[in-house]
């Protein structure tokens, strides 16, 4: 697809075709270009653990969810599940070494967390790429006090901080949901500003 109809048509799928796998080529494809994303100091520490089989699906659910709910039944029918990490050591080890030169490894330096920013390209970039491999998809967050069962429920080191998880598959036909049905998009008029920060109106 065109990069303009990508965008378009990208929207978050809660509930999908649970008798559709999601193709392996299809699947490559959202993770090759989950690794193309710029990193700072191209440090290239943002992972994905990816869950396809039904058993390993249902072990995240068991400890990820904390009760069922009409979200929860849609989500769990996604034939994919891709959870997402970071790792901040990385980072701040990286720009100890000698071509970046912050050998105290303080985190303030930093402007913004940036092992997270990678994290959310890393992530948009998938979600473009499902619906560019006409898949649905929806970035959701893991629940604070379960990411601990989750790392132990499939090894995870402690190294690695939790971003949230991308489920792929086929959507199902449903009535629209999510925020984007109850709140208006914001113009430009209000989200853009040129030469100045100043509200045009």
């Amino acid at each position: 697809m065109e990069l303009s109809t990508v965008l378009r048509r990208r929207r978050m799928v809660r509930a999908y075709d649970a008798a559709r796998p999601v193709p392996a080529g299809a699947l490559d494809q959202v993770c090759k270009a989950a690794l193309r994303v710029p990193s700072a100091g191209f440090t290239q520490a943002v992972s994905l653990l990816v869950l396809t089989s039904p058993g390993q699906r249902a072990a995240y659910w068991d400890a990820a969810a904390e009760r069922e709910t009409a979200w929860l039944v849609g989500m769990r029918a996604a034939p994919v599940l891709i959870t997402v990490w970071t790792n901040r050591t990385s980072y701040l080890d990286r720009y100890a070494e000698p071509d970046k030169g912050w050998t105290d490894r303080d985190p303030e330096r930093w402007p913004a967390p940036y092992w997270y920013v990678d994290a959310g390209m890393t992530v948009l970039a998938m979600l473009l790429t499902a619906t560019d491999q006409e898949l649905g998809a929806c970035f959701f967050g893991v629940p604070a006090r379960r990411i601990e069962r989750i790392r132990q429920t499939f090894d995870v080191p402690d190294d690695q901080l939790s971003v949230g998880v991308v489920s792929l598959g086929y959507p199902v036909p449903a009535a629209a949901t999510g925020s984007p049905t109850r709140r208006p998009r914001r113009p430009a008029t209000e989200l853009v500003y040129r030469e100045r920060w100043a509200n045009a109106g």
